[in-house]
C-alpha cells in the first residue's frame, strides 16, 4: 500500500546511537601514534565498510589480524568487545523521533549497519521499535550512499523520495538522497534537528 503524506526516515549511528571506534580501541591501545595508525590503517573506516556490507564479523576481524599480526590482539577484542564502540542514545534525537510517532508521521530507518551485529542489539533500545520499517545495509548487500539502497527503502514501503525528510550525518549520503528527490537533513545536534522539522510542520 502506498503511503500518503510525508514520512521521516532516520539514520541510526550518531544520529540515533552514538558509534565511536574509539570508545573501545582507546582501551586497548594506550599509545595515541599507535591508536591513530590502526584506526586508519587496520580497523579502518572501509573494514567497517565490509561489515555494513555484509561481511561476517568473524571474517573481518580474521582479515585484518592476518594482515597486521601486530595488532591481532585488538582485533580479536573487536570481535567479541565490538558492543564497546557504542556510546548509547543520543536522548534529543530519541525524544524527536517518540514525538514524530505521537504525531502519526510514518517512520523508517536506512542504516549503514551490520546484519549480525545489528541483530545482537536491536532488542537493547526500545524506541528502535517505533520505526514503521528498517533497511539495514548488511541484509542488503548495499551500503549508503548508493543509490540502491535507497529505492530498496522506498520500493519496499510504499512512498517517493519526494515524501521523504531524510536525516543523516554523512554529507555523502545527504548528497545522494538530494540527487534523488529527498529533503535531506545533515545531523549535528538534535536542538538544530527539532528546529528544521518544526519547520516543515512536522513537530
Amino acid at each position: 500500500m502506498a503511503l500518503s503524506g510525508k514520512v521521516v526516515v532516520f539514520d541510526l549511528g550518531n544520529v540515533l546511537i552514538t558509534w565511536d571506534r574509539r570508545l573501545l580501541f582507546s582501551q586497548l591501545i594506550e599509545d595515541p601514534e599507535t591508536l591513530e595508525f590502526f584506526l586508519e590503517n587496520v580497523y579502518s573506516m572501509e573494514a567497517n565498510k565490509d561489515l555494513d556490507r555484509g561481511v561476517p564479523l568473524a571474517e573481518v576481524v580474521e582479515r585484518q589480524s592476518n594482515a597486521w599480526p601486530e595488532h591481532r590482539e585488538a582485533m580479536q577484542a573487536f570481535g567479541t568487545r565490538w558492543k564497546e564502540t557504542l556510546g548509547g542514545p543520543i536522548d534529543g534525537s530519541v525524544e524527536i523521533l517518540r514525538e514524530l510517532k505521537e504525531n502519526g508521521v510514518p517512520l523508517f530507518a536506512l542504516s549503514n549497519w551490520s546484519a549480525e551485529t545489528f541483530a545482537m542489539i536491536e532488542g537493547d533500545y526500545d524506541f528502535l521499535a517505533l520505526f514503521d520499517g528498517k533497511v539495514i545495509s548488511g541484509r542488503e548487500g548495499v551500503i549508503k550512499p548508493d543509490a540502491k539502497i535507497f529505492d530498496i527503502l522506498c520500493e519496499r514501503h510504499g512512498f517517493e523520495p519526494e515524501q521523504a525528510v531524510f536525516i543523516d550525518d554523512s554529507g555523502a549520503n545527504i548528497a545522494a538522497a538530494l540527487s534523488l528527490g529527498f529533503d535531506a537533513l545533515l545531523f549535528d545536534t538534535p536542538e538544530r534537528l527539532r528546529h528544521q522539522l518544526t519547520e516543515r510542520s512536522l513537530l
